[in-house]
């Protein structure tokens, strides 16, 4: 029934350019806004003299949202190009040059986004996992290698159809290419489910890193509540404090993404597998076009992560719930500066994180 897509070479009069449209321009929009927010957040940070705490994570979402940013810009305007021109993707040149360029840049922009969010939920779980070695041995260095070698990785498997290894069809109404997920011949249809398999072990670990960094800032907050009568000192429990408290802000937006993540990869991945095993050869290119929007649209929610969880926005959010409770807990401190006279007790509000420093007494020794 679809065989016919993946040769046509104009595009039918009743479809519309609308949704790519909106979903191009919400792509651009957001990703250059999401980059403006994180450079005014590192200068900020580069004041503060907060690089190492910051510095590799403000490495990976930035080359997060650049990969998105790129991705959206190298393929959206090819959709827009072929409704204005009335002609599909293989009509566009001759020998399908500019299907095989679509379908490679999104097989390379889908890996590379989920690459590094796995490389960043990796690099958070060795930071509180292993905290001593993580400063000793992680470098902006070993950030930028580690980022090259998998964007090297992404290229060379994106690349694999140009030497009969897997192959990129076009699928209605024309506007786009991706792997043939519902391919005849048996190495075409071994590298559609290898794509499909390295999408979900990634998706898979990245839950795994995750789940084990707020496992851990669980266990440090319950450690610090026992050791709360008993602290060593003010000033590493302050230290330990802050610590959980950043932790914390680059957990948020990595475990929302990692859902917009699995709900926008899922489809496509499930597709790939029900093609693989269907014993027909019947295709669904309504289905398939839905999963290629679905992947799509994680490039668009991706930076309004960043723009929405950012930690301003979070710490106003913050101060807005706990309005109350900060209130009653600045009374008190002002109560106990009274009765103990020669305690200072500094509130820091633009922290997620409120410590007291006071100067041991016969009191409170």
């Amino acid at each position: 029934k679809y065989t016919k897509c993946h040769s046509k070479k104009d595009i039918e009069p009743n479809e519309s350019p609308m949704i790519s449209a909106i979903m191009f321009g919400l792509g651009v929009f957001g990703n250059v806004a999401a980059l403006v927010i994180l450079e005014i957040r590192r200068r900020r940070d580069a004041r503060a003299n907060d690089r190492r705490r910051r510095g590799l994570f403000h490495i990976f979402i930035i080359s997060l949202v650049f990969t998105d940013l790129a991705g959206t810009c190298l393929t959206s305007p090819l959709v827009q190009i072929a409704y204005a021109w009335n002609t599909t993707l293989v009509g566009m040149a001759p020998n399908s040059s500019v299907c095989n360029y679509f379908g490679s840049s999104m097989t390379f922009f889908s890996l590379a986004t989920i690459s590094l969010l796995f490389i960043t939920a990796l690099d958070r779980c060795f930071a509180i996992g292993q905290p001593y070695l993580y400063n000793r041995v992680v470098t902006k260095k070993w950030a930028y290698i580690t980022i090259s070698v998998m964007f090297l990785v992404c290229i060379l498997f994106s690349l694999l159809p140009f030497v009969e290894f897997g192959v990129y069809v076009q699928y209605c109404p024309g506007t786009w290419c991706f792997i043939d997920m519902n391919p005849l011949e048996k190495e075409h249809r071994v590298y559609a489910n290898l794509y499909a398999t390295i999408m979900l072990v990634l998706v898979l670990s990245i839950v795994a890193c995750n789940g084990f960094v707020a496992y851990q800032l669980f266990r440090m907050y319950r450690r610090r509540n026992r050791q709360g009568s008993v602290m060593k000192s003010m000033r590493s429990s302050s230290e330990r404090r802050v610590f959980v408290a950043v932790e914390v802000e680059h957990l948020i937006p990595l475990v929302f993404m990692t859902i917009i993540f699995i709900v926008c990869t899922l489809p496509m991945v499930i597709r790939v597998f029900y093609n693989s095993i269907r014993d027909d050869d019947g295709e669904s290119h309504e289905d398939d076009l839905r999963a290629l929007r679905f992947l799509s649209i994680n490039s668009i929610i991706d930076p309004w992560v960043f723009i929405l969880l950012s930690p301003s926005v979070l710490h106003f959010f913050c101060l807005s719930v706990c309005k109350t409770r900060l209130g009653k807990f600045r009374g008190s401190v002002s109560e106990s500066m009274l009765a103990k006279g020669n305690c200072s007790a500094p509130v820091e509000l633009s922290r997620p994180t409120m410590w007291t420093n006071c100067p041991p007494t016969e009191d409170n020794v």
